[in-house]
């Protein structure tokens, strides 16, 4: 997903790095941010990452949040990762599987055990 995964965006459901994407290429498309992803309340994963103090800095955590909303569809669609097991069969996430499904979002402040622990409390 890039070099920081700062500036992640949804473009379709999709992960993008906004930084990487050409505005006029996605016309028509439906783009949603961080701010996007609260309907009158905190998404689960908004509220997961406050609850489990997911963040220390902030600079990543819209890119981190928005990153894990498609990436929990990628795996409800039943896309492997490079760290799943077994491809016949859907991905357990596990903590190994959240990190290697997250790996293009760099957190500098090296929140990343509560980061995982958050996707996981909202992954059920």
């Amino acid at each position: 997903q890039g070099q920081c995964g700062a500036c992640t965006v949804l473009i379709d459901g999709r992960r993008v790095n906004a930084c990487l994407a050409l505005a006029v290429a996605h016309d028509g498309a439906e783009i949603t941010t961080i701010e996007g992803l609260a309907n009158g309340a905190l998404h689960p994963l908004q509220a997961a990452f406050v609850a489990g103090d997911a963040f220390q800095c902030g600079y990543c955590t819209p890119g981190q949040i928005c990153s894990a909303v498609g990436m929990l569809a990628e795996a409800e669609a039943g896309w492997p990762s490079h760290a799943t097991a077994d491809v016949a069969e859907a991905a357990a996430l596990d903590d190994d599987e959240i990190r290697e499904r997250m790996s293009g979002n760099i957190c500098r402040c090296g929140a990343y055990p509560n980061i995982v622990r958050a996707i996981q409390d909202v992954a059920g």
